[in-house]
């Protein structure tokens, strides 16, 4: 169940988050979305890959595991690796919007939302959501660049797909998983970038993209792909305790 709730020093006062990471906070997940924005630190970890939505279009993820609800850089000790995506760190917090009137015209204006149902959200542990006089915490603040960077980016993630898809760049994937324990297991339902297809594009084709600030994720998404790898070897230490992936994920 998700409560939203507006966000206000009055309602809120006592309010705090929990910042740790666990899967009791639900950080047992297998993705997230990303943003060009962030893919030359999401590229430096994970996996970037494609997948397509009920519309048609394409959004791009980071993969951190093989099957539902397998986060394989979480353990007992938190998220273990140097970058979390943005999605994945503005939980349990989210951009509401706020029906007024300026100058008698309507308008709507963003505002800070907090799901009060999340496991994070409390009155007695974590991080406050306001000062004493009232005022944002330091936290609340950082919350708010990010989830206007990420409004910012969710506009920046539809031109970007928008891009790969006119110059036909993204191409369904079928990868073969072999572990250490012999078995063989398929990652089905992801789109990667056509890499042959970049190579062979023109010049000004390659040049509009790079005015466009497409380029250089492209680039990192393509660099990425090495994670994968590192993906089954995280995989495969789990195999002592008796884990293993499940066929045709």
């Amino acid at each position: 169940m998700t409560q939203y709730a507006l966000l206000n020093n009055v309602d809120h006062a006592e309010t705090r988050v929990i910042t740790e990471r666990s899967a009791r906070y639900g950080d047992d997940r297998t993705q997230a979305l990303v943003f060009p924005f962030e893919f030359r630190n999401v590229q430096a970890c994970y996996p970037i890959l494609f997948q397509q939505d009920g519309t048609g279009s394409f959004y791009p993820l980071a993969l951190f595991g093989f099957k539902e609800k397998e986060n394989l850089f979480l353990d007992e000790s938190g998220w273990q690796a140097p970058y979390i995506p943005a999605m994945v760190r503005r939980e349990p917090f989210l951009i509401g919007f706020q029906d007024s009137k300026a100058q008698g015209e309507a308008e709507r204006t963003r505002v800070l939302s907090l799901d009060m149902d999340h496991p994070r959200v409390n009155t007695e542990h974590g991080e406050p959501l306001f000062q004493p006089l009232g005022g944002r915490t330091p936290f609340l603040e950082g919350v708010a660049d990010l989830l206007e960077t990420i409004y910012a980016g969710i506009d920046h993630n539809r031109l970007f797909v928008a891009a790969l898809q006119e110059h036909e760049l993204l191409e369904a994937m079928t990868l073969e998983i072999e572990l250490k324990d012999g078995s063989r297991n398929q990652l089905i339902g992801f789109h990667c970038l056509a890499e042959e297809r970049i190579q062979a594009l023109s010049a000004d084709v390659l040049g509009e993209l790079n005015e466009r600030g497409y380029l250089m994720p492209m680039f990192m998404v393509l660099a990425s792909m090495g994670n994968i790898q590192r993906l089954v070897e995280l995989k495969n230490r789990t195999l002592d305790d008796g884990d293993g992936i499940e066929p045709d994920v």
